[in-house]
Formats: C-alpha cells, structure tokens, sequence
C-alpha cells in the first residue's frame, strides 16, 4: 500500500475533483503523493449510473495525478454517522499513512458532507489509537484542513492555483454524466453558472485577494504559527 502525503476526503465523486483539485494537482506536480477517497458512489445523482460514475472517478484521479484512490461504497444520500464507518475510513488511514487529510468544511447543507466530516475527522483520530480493533500499525495525521464549495469569507489561507486551474477543470469534465449538459449543474450552483463557471468565478475572486490568478481558500481549527512576518508574501499597501 502507497504510503500517502496527502488524503482528500469526500462525500460523493467529483466532490474533490471541484473543492480541493488545485491542491492536489500541485501537490502531484511537486512529486507528492496523494489520495481520494470517496465514501459513496453517487448512485442516488439524477443523471449518469454507477457504472458511469466509477469510470469517470477513476479517469479525473489520472489527470489530477493521484497515487491512490478508492471507495468505501456507503449508501448515497444516507452516509451514517455510526463507529461501522469510522472504521472503515480509520483503515484507510492506517493502510495509506498520510501526513495531511482534506475534508469538508463542519457547515454543511448536504447531510452527507456533514456526515464525511466528522467520520473523517472520528477516524483520524481513531486510527492512531494502539488497541483498536484494525489492521496494521497505528498512524494519526499530523494535519487536518477543511474545504468548501460556497463559503468564501472566513477562511484561514488561499492555496495559488493558478498553473493547475486548466487541469483541475480537466478533471472535473472527466464527469461527463454530471456535467457534459450545462443545464445538470445549475440544480446545484448558483442561478445561471454551470459547474465551470462556478470554478472559475470563484477561484479568480479569491485569487484577486492574494495577487493571484486562481486560487483556493481553506480553513483550520488551529491557529496559524509565523516564524518571519516580514516575509509574508502579499502586501498589507
């Protein structure tokens, strides 16, 4: 089993692709290694089958340059908040090593995101337990960070995007079932932008606060520690 830099967390497939695959793809452009795991297949989507959405989970972990990716097949719409499952995504924890794990922001409006984060969250913490009953040696994450679809304000740094943006939107057209009909996004997104125009007006608004073209906002828990204020990289005036 790989042994991974970073892990993505998320509910359904294509849920990384679209929150946190300017990350990952730098992460791989800098010969890191990374993961996805999805807890359900997205069966209970209106468009595209299972079988659709397996195929393409597999074809936009290969243009985001991933190292592992896999599914633990909880029932869509209906991801349990129960220790079953914590253990299942604890094993993947222990299996793979990663040192950062990406999950979905803790305010969420679908039931399934709320669900991902705190299993994830639970199973960090579990899989660095010495005498729980799963496989292989104990590891615990040193770093945990949240993604968002919506939230733009409040966020506790921006990730610089900009080289990787054309291929984070590569990756997302993998999902040809979801969004090949720019009619099948606007269920979801804003009024009026399909899934690509939602990237990019987002991404260009938070690049535009850092200097950037396209850029990625994250949030964590802690604080965050500076050694050198005078080099912080965006300017105050």
């Amino acid at each position: 089993m790989v042994n991974l830099d970073a892990l993505a967390i998320a509910a359904h497939p294509d849920d990384i692709e679209i929150t946190c695959g300017g990350l990952l793809i730098n992460m791989a452009k800098q010969n890191r290694k990374t993961g996805a795991l999805d807890l359900t297949r997205g069966e209970m989507g209106t468009f595209g089958t299972q079988a659709d959405r397996d195929s393409e989970a597999i074809a936009a972990g290969e243009m985001m340059g991933l190292a592992y990716r896999n599914n633990l097949s909880m029932a869509d719409s209906a991801v349990a908040y129960n220790q079953d499952n914590k253990f299942k995504i604890a094993q993947v924890i222990r299996d793979t090593k990663p040192e950062l794990v990406i999950l979905p922001h803790w305010e969420q409006r679908h039931p399934d995101h709320l669900a991902c984060t705190k299993l994830g969250y639970d199973a960090c913490f579990l899989a660095g337990l010495k005498k729980v009953d799963l496989e292989g040696d104990p590891h615990r994450p040193r770093k945990i960070i949240y993604i968002s679809y919506s939230r733009t304000a409040d966020f506790s740094f921006l990730v610089n995007i900009s080289d990787s943006f054309k291929q984070k939107c590569d990756a997302v057209s993998a999902y040809g079932s979801q969004f090949d009909n720019p009619e099948n996004a606007k269920r979801i997104f804003q009024p009026g932008l399909d899934v690509f125009e939602y990237m990019e007006t987002k991404a260009k608004f938070l690049g535009q606060l850092a200097g950037v073209q396209y850029a990625e906002s994250y949030f964590i828990k802690e604080s965050i520690l500076i050694d050198d204020p005078q080099n912080m990289p965006i300017a105050s005036i």
